[in-house]
């Protein structure tokens, strides 16, 4: 299915298509009319399904950007996850000019408390920071809409439960949840139970991932002709998208 058959505005329809997408995945395309509308929704998906838009631009599409207050919230695992998922709702809500903000640990507090005094619509962050600045009272969530929990598995296997309870417990009860798991154990299942109402399951094959699509070598190098190499390879291929991984 095409992105424009899934009810998003022009704005939303412009930025996918900046980002070089036409088609939904299966998660993208269960999901996005579900969270339009204003469902809960339980999503078994693993990383490179395509999720994060899944989710993203549902929420996108729900927040005012002329209002100053924080609408959404997610909850990663991890730094690298909540970084990487602002990251990609920047670029896809830059038209709508809706703001996004990451808040995690390890990076400096002070700079973070500054930047959350002009409050984003968005907000993401991993649950110690999000619950460190509940308890410090630098974030206001009783104007969240929509909380979503990601990859909840991983969060309750590195021991956030209690974490990720006490933040909803400050998010108003009235509210959209959107919960996504590489799996469904019993105890994903009954935090459904215990925050959500009548959610919508959604379930996305392993054989669906979207790094399927992927092609994947290497090329043996010397370090220092690593960028010789990898400028020859982007001259040769001219790809429309790259994303580079450096240490």
């Amino acid at each position: 299915m095409k992105f424009d058959e899934l009810g998003l505005s022009e704005d939303l329809l412009k930025a996918v298509k900046r980002s070089g997408f036409e088609e939904a995945t299966p998660i993208q395309e269960a999901t996005i009319p579900l969270v339009l509308l204003g469902k809960d929704v339980i999503g078994q998906a693993q990383t490179g399904t395509g999720k994060t838009a899944a989710f993203g631009l549902p929420i996108l599409e729900h927040v005012d950007p002329k209002e100053h207050a924080i609408q959404a919230i997610i909850i990663s695992p991890t730094r690298e996850l909540a970084i990487q998922t602002q990251e990609e709702l920047y670029r896809l809500g830059k038209d709508k000019r809706a703001r996004v903000q990451v808040v995690y640990g390890g990076a400096d507090i002070r700079r973070q408390i500054k930047l959350l005094k002009n409050p984003p619509q968005i907000l993401v962050g991993t649950p110690g920071r999000l619950l460190d600045h509940i308890n410090r009272k630098t974030v206001d969530l009783s104007k969240v809409k929509l909380l979503v929990l990601d990859e909840a598995d991983e969060m309750l296997d590195m021991g956030f439960l209690d974490d990720i309870e006490k933040i909803i417990s400050n998010v108003p009860g009235q509210r959209q949840t959107l919960l996504f798991s590489a799996t469904m154990p019993k105890a994903i299942l009954r935090i459904g139970e215990k925050f959500m109402t009548e959610p919508e399951i959604v379930k996305i094959k392993a054989k669906e991932l979207t790094t399927d699509l992927v092609d994947q070598y290497f090329v043996k190098a010397r370090d220092y002709e690593k960028f010789d190499i990898m400028t020859r390879i982007l001259d040769v291929q001219a790809p429309e998208l790259t994303i580079v991984f450096g240490r």
